[in-house]
């Protein structure tokens, strides 16, 4: 009973620490109001906030159930291409708001050739993930 309370006792705490690590990245760096300014959709911020929160919520459920879906391929891939272009306006905002692009092209003496930079990170990013799909997924 005692090893039981114990893994329930780090389990919970290990899911706040990561959830306030979570709360912390999106707040701190203001990544919601950030990802709304880029998108020009600041009316909608509260579905923004809503859609981080259940996100989490059924990503955490999801990995703790492990279920099985038998959803047909065009829906899959819709929900690829969801879940995809999150995680891309996400690191999109965290980076415009840490100005990672504008300190590496200045670092690396390429300030006028920002836009293939960044054109050069997304080609790659795209035939990277390609890649890893059709050759690793059959």
């Amino acid at each position: 009973m005692i090893n039981i309370l114990f893994v329930i006792f780090v389990g919970l705490a290990w899911g706040i620490t990561v959830g306030a690590g979570y709360v912390a990245f999106l707040t701190v760096f203001g990544i919601i109001p950030r990802l709304t300014q880029l998108t020009k959709t600041f009316s909608k911020i509260y579905a923004y906030e809503w859609a981080a929160v259940l996100g989490a919520v059924s990503g955490t459920l999801a990995f703790l159930r492990e279920p099985s879906f038998s959803l047909p391929s065009f829906l899959l891939i819709i929900m690829g291409i969801a879940g995809g272009i999150y995680i891309g306006m996400i690191a999109a905002a965290l980076t415009e708001v840490l100005d990672v692009f504008p300190l590496l092209a200045k670092r690396i003496g390429i300030d006028d050739k920002l836009l293939v930079l960044m054109m050069a990170l997304v080609f790659g990013k795209i035939f990277g993930s390609l890649f890893h799909w059709v050759y690793f997924i059959p």
